[in-house]
C-alpha cells in the first residue's frame, strides 16, 4: 500500500498549481486513490484485505477534513482521487453540495445499507454508526436519573455538562437532528440550555470530556460510543482507569423518544474519479460483513450493514432504539446548527 500523506502542506500548493502539466497516473486499472480523514488501524488492516483479495492496489491521502475537501476542490477534474472517505453526514453532504461527488448505483449497497445511512440519491453510503450518547461517572451519577438529551437543560445539570465546542461536527450534527425533530426554536432553547450548563469552557475530543468526569469534573459528558471502546482497549493504564469509572447512558429511549442519536462514517465516489469501478468495488467492500467486523471489532464502531453483528464489547453495552431519521436530512440544517450555535454562545 502506496501512502501519499507525507507529502508537506506547503509543497502541495505548488503541485495543484502544476497539476494540468503532468499526467495522472489513470493508466493503471488495478488501483484505487482514497483521500481520507479517518486515521484508524481498522482501515490500515482493511486497505491491505482489499488489495489482497481484489488485486487492486490502494494509494492513500490522509489529512484534516477541512484539507481533504480544500485539496478536492482545488484540484478539480485534475484530482488523482476516486474514493472520498470521511467520518460524519455533514461533511458527506458538503462534499455533495460543492460538486465534489458523483451519484453510483450498486445493487448491493442498497440491499445491506439502510436508506437512512446512505444519500437519496446514491452519492454516499455510510460503512459504520457511531451512537452519540450520555457518558457518567458511576461514583457520582445514578442511571436512573437519566434519560433525554433534553434533560440536559434541567437545574440539576448545573455546571454539570461536559462536551466538545460547537466547531465539532459531532454536535453540529446531534443539533441538526434536534432541528429536524423539533424545529429550529426548539433546538436553540436547547443549546442555550446545555450552554447554561456547562462544567467548564468546551475543549478537548470526547475522551478528554470522559478524562475531566474521570477527574470530578462535571456531572455527565456528550460523546460517540467508539471513543469509550478506545478508551477501554487503551495501551494507557490511566485511559484503562477513565473507562473503569464510565457508565453509558443511551439516551431518549421511552416509547415517545425518537432514540438514540445515530451519525456515520461514510464513503462516495468523487466527480472525477478515474477508476470508478475500482471505487465502487471499494467501497462494495467496506459494506461486506469481513470488512464490518474489522471496523466493529477494532475501532468499536457499530456495523452499518444490517446483517452484521456488533462487536461482544458493543454488545455489552445493550441493545437500544436509533433514531431512524434519514442522514441526508441533517446535512441540510448543518448551517442552521451552527448559526444557532453561535447566537447561544456555544464556544
Amino acid at each position: 500500500m502506496k501512502i501519499l500523506s507525507k507529502i508537506p502542506l506547503r509543497s502541495l500548493a505548488m503541485i495543484l498549481l502544476l497539476a494540468p502539466l503532468v499526467p495522472l497516473e489513470a493508466n493503471d486499472v488495478n488501483e484505487v486513490n482514497i483521500y481520507t480523514h479517518r486515521h484508524y488501524p481498522s482501515d490500515e488492516i482493511l486497505f491491505k484485505k482489499f488489495t489482497k483479495t481484489s488485486g487492486i492496489k490502494v494509494n492513500v491521502v490522509q489529512a484534516n477534513a477541512d484539507q481533504i475537501m480544500k485539496r478536492l476542490e482545488e484540484e478539480g477534474k485534475y484530482t488523482p482521487a476516486d474514493i472520498l472517505l470521511t467520518v460524519d453526514v455533514g461533511r458527506l453532504t458538503y462534499a455533495k453540495e460543492r460538486g465534489l461527488l458523483q451519484p453510483i448505483k450498486s445493487k448491493y449497497l442498497e440491499s445491506v445499507i439502510p436508506s437512512n445511512l446512505r444519500d437519496a440519491e446514491g452519492y454516499w453510503f455510510g460503512v459504520t454508526k457511531r451512537a452519540r450518547v450520555i457518558v457518567y461517572n458511576i461514583d457520582n451519577v445514578d442511571p436512573k436519573t437519566l434519560s433525554t438529551y433534553e434533560a440536559l437543560t434541567d437545574e440539576k445539570y448545573k455546571k454539570g455538562i461536559l462536551t466538545q465546542s460547537s466547531s465539532s461536527v459531532y454536535n453540529q450534527s446531534l443539533l441538526a437532528s434536534i432541528i429536524a425533530h423539533k424545529g429550529a426554536k426548539e433546538a436553540k432553547i436547547w443549546a442555550e440550555g446545555i450552554r447554561s450548563n456547562f462544567a467548564r469552557r468546551p475543549t478537548g475530543s470526547d475522551r478528554d470530556q470522559m478524562r475531566a468526569l474521570a477527574a470530578g469534573i462535571g456531572k455527565v459528558a456528550i460523546v460517540n460510543t467508539y471513543y469509550v471502546g478506545q478508551l477501554i482497549n487503551s495501551k494507557s493504564f490511566s485511559d484503562k482507569a477513565v473507562a473503569e469509572m464510565i457508565g453509558i447512558f443511551f439516551p431518549n429511549q421511552g416509547d415517545d423518544g425518537r432514540g438514540t442519536h445515530i451519525n456515520i462514517s461514510g464513503a462516495g465516489v468523487t466527480k472525477y474519479a478515474k477508476h470508478r469501478e475500482n471505487a465502487i468495488k471499494f467501497i462494495e467492500f467496506l459494506a461486506s460483513p469481513e470488512a464490518q467486523k474489522v471496523f466493529t471489532n477494532v475501532n468499536y464502531e457499530y456495523p452499518a450493514n444490517k446483517n452484521v453483528a456488533p462487536s461482544k464489547l458493543l454488545q455489552s453495552w445493550g441493545k437500544f432504539k436509533e433514531d431512524k431519521i434519514e442522514l441526508y436530512k441533517l446535512g441540510k440544517y448543518n448551517v442552521e446548527a451552527v448559526k444557532i450555535f453561535n447566537e447561544v454562545g456555544w464556544y
